[in-house]
């Protein structure tokens, strides 16, 4: 039987392969300036860990639960939020520079996956779409080798700070695809509920309607609703009937 919703696929996409290059290079950069009986060291590796480890175990979760799966994914934008204050204050401490958003060494280090794709891209193909996905993990290190490999620790840093930053952002908007995805669709239990009642009438049309499972029918459209849960407004966190032909029909019930 086909999985009502897919789960995995997590090793190709740019967050957790960003995210994965910031832990090894934490790790190394942890190994080369700092002193490995610091706390300061524990803590900065755990964070990045965690950054890259949550969006995998939320990946694996949207099979059966789009909140743990959202859970997760601020678990790891939090974490890397905090391997960013430690960057920063690696820097800050030591009186070493950091770089300005429009320093040059930062767009360098941001137009890595624009400037791989302009080199891998055939001029003679107009379906190419190479990207850093493509890559294993040791190639994607190698695009950033002049940066992450440096005797310098502050180019070191300031380069993770930039890997951090895009990381953050690409977590951004996977969240926020996550959250209008839950609210248009609703979450794993309200779409089961949906397929077993329509594949129970499909199975027989004539067969009346379980009292133990009562799923209405569109008042608008005579389409099956799907049960929902309000996300914002006076009435949020309250349950209700929504049309599951939704954006195209808004029709609603009360539970």
């Amino acid at each position: 039987m086909k999985k009502l919703r897919p789960s995995g696929g997590y090793r190709d996409t740019a967050s957790f392969q960003t995210a994965t290059l910031i832990y090894d290079a934490t790790v190394w950069f942890c190994e080369k300036f700092l002193d490995s009986r610091s706390r300061t060291v524990d803590q900065m590796v755990q964070a990045a860990r965690s950054g890259r480890q949550n969006i995998a175990e939320g990946s694996r979760a949207s099979a059966t639960s789009s909140q743990t799966e959202l859970r997760l994914l601020n678990v790891a934008r939090a974490s890397l939020e905090e391997l960013l204050l430690d960057y920063e204050d690696f820097l800050r401490h030591r009186r070493l520079a950091a770089w300005a958003p429009d320093d040059p060494a930062a767009s360098a280090v941001r137009a890595v996956p624009r400037t791989f794709r302009k080199d891998r891209a055939d001029p003679s193909d107009q379906t190419d779409q190479s990207d850093l996905t493509d890559l294993s993990d040791a190639e994607r290190a190698a695009l950033y080798s002049r940066w992450l490999d440096h005797a310098d620790p502050a180019i070191r840093a300031n380069a993770l700070i930039c890997l951090i930053h895009q990381a953050n952002f690409l977590l951004d908007r996977q969240i926020a695809a996550l959250e209008k995805a839950f609210v248009e669709g609703g979450g794993y239990s309200e779409q089961l509920a949906t397929a077993r009642l329509a594949h129970r009438r499909k199975k027989d049309p004539s067969d009346p309607p379980d009292q133990s499972d009562p799923i209405p029918t569109c008042p608008q459209c005579g389409a099956l609703m799907a049960l929902r849960t309000a996300k914002s407004g006076k009435n949020a966190g309250s349950q209700f009937w929504g049309c599951t032909k939704y954006p195209d029909c808004k029709g609603t019930a009360k539970v």
